[in-house]
C-alpha cells in the first residue's frame, strides 16, 4: 500500500525491515513470501531482489517524513498478519521499529487496530469470491 512513492532508498530498506519481521517468529510462511514479492513488483524491484536483515539503528532517517514512515508501518504491520497469527515476537520488532521512527505507543496502537480491520475486511472480501 503506498509503497511506490517511497525512495530507491526507502524501498531497499523497507524490504530489508519486511525480512526482519519474516524472520522474527522464525518460521517462513507461504504467505509471507507472496506478500514480499507483492512489496517488490509495488516498488518496482525485480523478483530477484535480496531482502537482508537491516539494523535499526538510523532507520529513522531513511525514513525522514511522517508519511514515509506510516507507509512502512502500515505494511510491516500487515505482513505480521499475513500468516494468520501476529506473533510476539513480532509485535515486539515492530514496536521497536515504531521507537526508532519517533511514532508514540498512541500512533503505534492507532496504526495497530487499522491494520486489524483492514486484514479483517480483506478476509471478507476473499469469502465473497469463495465458491
Amino acid at each position: 500500500m503506498w509503497l511506490s512513492s517511497l525512495t530507491d532508498e526507502q524501498r531497499q530498506a523497507l524490504l530489508g525491515l519486511a525480512h526482519n519481521v519474516v524472520v522474527s517468529d522464525g518460521l517462513l510462511d507461504p504467505n509471507e513470501e507472496f506478500m514480499l514479492d507483492e512489496f517488490k513488483r509495488e516498488m518496482e524491484l525485480h523478483p530477484a531482489t535480496e531482502s537482508d536483515y537491516l539494523e535499526l539503528e538510523g532507520v529513522g532517517t531513511t525514513f525522514a517524513s511522517r508519511r514515509a514512515r506510516a507507509i512502512a508501518m502500515l505494511n510491516l504491520l500487515r505482513l505480521g498478519y499475513v500468516d494468520g497469527a501476529f506473533e510476539v515476537e513480532e509485535e515486539c520488532l515492530l514496536q521497536e521499529v515504531a521507537e526508532a521512527f519517533g511514532i508514540g505507543g498512541d500512533d503505534f496502537l492507532l496504526m495497530h487496530n487499522w491494520v486489524k480491520r483492514l486484514v479483517a475486511l480483506e478476509q471478507e472480501a476473499r469469502a465473497f469470491m469463495q465458491p
